[in-house]
C-alpha cells in the first residue's frame, strides 16, 4: 500500500546557507552549531582540500578547488548564502576571485568570506582603531594586516601565536586567546579587537573579552556567521554571544 503525505518547506524555511570549511578545520563547524541556533535556519557544510601548513603557497592553491566543493552542497536546497571559510586564504587569494569561484559552481547565490565579513563587521560596530590577534606566520598576518589597512581600518597592534601548522592551530587553548586579546586590546588608541583563523577557539570566550575590555571583539568565525545570516535576511538578536551578534547589518 502507497502511503500518502505532505510536504513542507524543509528544515529551512527561513534560510539555507552553505559554508565551505577546510579540509584541516576542526573548529568552525562547532562554533557555527553554537552561534546559529535558529529554527528553520539550515547550515549545510562542504569540505575544501587544503595544506595541513597555512602559507600563501597552500592558501593560494585552494581557488581551483572551491567550484567542486561548492557543488557538493545539497544541489535542491535553496541556499541564498554560501561563505568561504578561510580568513587568510580569502586574503591571499583575494576577496572577488573567492566570490566568483563560488558563483561559478552556484549562480546568483550571495557569497561571503570571514575578511569581507570581518569588514563589514568592524563598521556596524563602528571600529577603526584594531587590535589584530592572529595565529599565523608573519608574511600570512601581514597579508591580512595589508587588507585591512587598504580598507581604511587602523592598525593598533598586532599579535600572534606565530603558528604554521592547523594541527597546533587548532589546539591553542581559549585562555591563551583571551590572554592575547586582553592584551593587544587594552591600549587607549584601540577601539575593538579582531581575532583571524577560523580555526582558533574563539567563541566560547568573546563575552569574557568583551567584558574585560569594554571594546568589541569580533572572530572569524563569528563575523563570518553574523554576515551570513544578514545577507539572508535573518536579522534575530543573537544574545550571549558577543556584541557582534546583536548588531545589525
Amino acid at each position: 500500500m502507497a502511503l500518502s503525505f505532505e510536504i513542507d518547506d524543509g528544515l529551512s524555511s527561513r534560510a539555507a546557507l552553505g559554508l565551505i570549511v577546510l579540509q584541516t578545520d576542526e573548529t568552525i563547524e562547532s562554533e557555527f552549531k553554537w552561534m546559529i541556533d535558529l529554527d528553520d535556519v539550515c547550515l549545510y557544510h562542504s569540505r575544501v582540500p587544503s595544506g595541513e601548513e597555512v602559507t600563501q603557497q597552500t592558501l593560494a592553491r585552494m581557488e581551483a578547488e572551491i567550484p567542486r566543493a561548492v557543488d557538493l552542497l545539497p544541489s535542491n536546497a535553496p541556499l541564498c548564502v554560501i561563505g568561504y571559510a578561510c580568513t587568510s586564504g580569502s586574503a591571499v587569494i583575494g576577496e572577488e576571485a573567492v566570490a566568483k569561484a563560488i558563483t561559478s559552481a552556484r549562480p546568483g547565490v550571495a557569497t561571503t568570506n570571514p575578511i569581507s565579513a570581518a569588514k563589514a563587521a568592524l563598521a556596524a560596530l563602528g571600529v577603526k582603531r584594531l587590535g589584530f590577534v592572529t595565529p599565523y606566520v608573519a608574511d600570512v598576518s601581514l597579508a591580512l594586516r595589508d587588507n585591512l589597512e587598504k580598507a581604511g581600518f587602523e592598525i593598533s597592534g598586532l599579535s600572534s601565536f606565530e603558528q604554521i601548522e592547523e594541527k597546533v592551530v587548532t589546539r591553542i587553548t581559549p585562555q591563551s586567546v583571551l590572554d592575547g586579546i586582553v592584551d593587544v586590546g587594552a591600549g587607549q588608541d584601540c577601539d575593538g579587537v579582531f581575532v583571524s583563523c577560523t580555526n582558533l577557539r574563539v567563541g566560547s570566550i568573546i563575552e569574557e573579552a568583551e567584558k574585560r575590555l569594554s571594546k568589541p571583539v569580533i572572530s572569524s568565525n563569528q563575523a563570518l556567521a553574523w554576515h551570513m545570516l544578514r545577507l539572508a535576511g535573518i536579522n534575530d538578536s543573537i544574545t550571549g554571544k558577543g556584541q557582534l551578534l546583536k548588531t545589525p547589518l
